[in-house]
């Protein structure tokens, strides 16, 4: 099955509708599944004194409070209209994370064919509720949360009307941009092994190394911020890859896919044409006359492997030459 690549614009758009646009441009040149925003309304998710989190002051005003912030980042209605249309044409799917029920209301009329829960809101019973029964598709992120916080969320969506099986999980570490320490990586396939579900990995980490880890590791959703230029202002993009950089995740993913294989051992029919140059037969390693035993003294192994195999070694020692051999001949019986 291939892995669900979702390229996370999230509000790398600046407030900038053009900018918005041009990222759509970008994750399709990068042929990734899905395009993803953010969706909120700033009165609805934040208290107007919320402080904002440590990573986002080194890249805003301190003086400056959350609701401020994410107000220059909403996208209205109009808007979101416009990018699906452009993702949709460029046949991209479109997708947003909505941040409170308004904004979640709005994306189902929309049409979006799966729903988002970002971490923050894996503790937001309503809000879960909500999400429930819609009886979509849903994505959940597990940022800053405990097993027991992800139990509880999925047994809310599944009594609220959801299906377990139409819910993947995504392990996700919420830190901007994320240490290869904080990763836990096997985190992910302790999720999936706990609880049954479709599992994948939400980036936070700089670079593409870790995805593509999580790929081998049986993700099946990828999702990673990306940006038209780490050095523009805003919190996201110093964490985000670059369009060249989203391309050779894409590209890397769908290799390592390729190279996961079915699981068989068994020799590719590349290897065939190269046995019998890279292993080894019993060959005499010195002249033997016919009727002359074989011995330890007259037989080696040595390249091609064309002749018997030295794991007849045993049946071989001991038996009767049937013709002459001369040095490097391959034995024969």
């Amino acid at each position: 099955m291939s892995t669900l690549i979702i390229a996370e614009a999230g509000v790398n758009h600046n407030g900038d509708m053009e900018l918005a646009k041009k990222l759509v441009d970008v994750a399709h040149e990068a042929k990734v599944d899905v395009v993803k925003f953010q969706t909120f309304i700033a009165k609805n998710l934040v208290t107007k004194t919320a402080e904002k989190a440590e990573y986002q002051n080194k890249f805003s005003p301190e003086s400056e409070f959350q609701f401020e912030m994410l107000q220059k980042l909403e996208l209205t209605e109009k808007q979101h209209k416009e990018l699906k249309k452009l993702a949709n044409s460029k046949g991209l799917e479109f997708l947003s994370t909505g941040f409170d029920i308004e904004s979640m209301e709005m994306l189902i009329s929309l049409g979006v064919n799966r729903l988002k829960i970002p971490s923050g809101e894996i503790t937001n019973l309503p809000y879960l509720r909500f999400i429930a029964a819609q009886k979509k598709e849903i994505i959940l992120s597990t940022g800053m949360s405990t097993l027991k916080e992800i139990d509880s969320a999925l047994t809310t969506l599944v009594d609220g009307g959801a299906k377990l099986e139409d819910i993947t999980v995504l392990h996700c570490t919420t830190n901007y941009p994320a240490q290869m320490n904080e990763v836990n990586l096997k985190a992910m396939v302790s999720i999936g092994s706990e609880f049954k579900v479709k599992t994948g990995y939400s980036d936070h980490t700089v670079g593409i190394e870790v995805a593509i880890a999580a790929v081998a590791l049986g993700a099946t959703v990828i999702e990673k911020h990306f940006t038209l230029d780490r050095n523009l202002p805003g919190s996201d993009h110093r964490s985000s890859l670059e369009p060249t950089e989203l391309t050779a995740l894409v590209q890397s993913i769908r290799n390592i896919e390729i190279a996961m294989g079915d699981g068989v051992k068994r020799p590719m029919e590349a290897e065939l044409a190269n046995r019998n140059a890279a292993r080894k037969s019993l060959v005499a390693s010195r002249e033997i006359a016919k009727g002359e035993l074989f011995t330890l003294e007259n037989v080696s192994v040595k390249r091609p492997g064309s002749g018997i195999s030295p794991m007849e070694w045993d049946s071989i020692i001991g038996t009767v030459a049937s013709k002459d051999f001369s040095e490097d001949d391959l034995i024969t019986q």
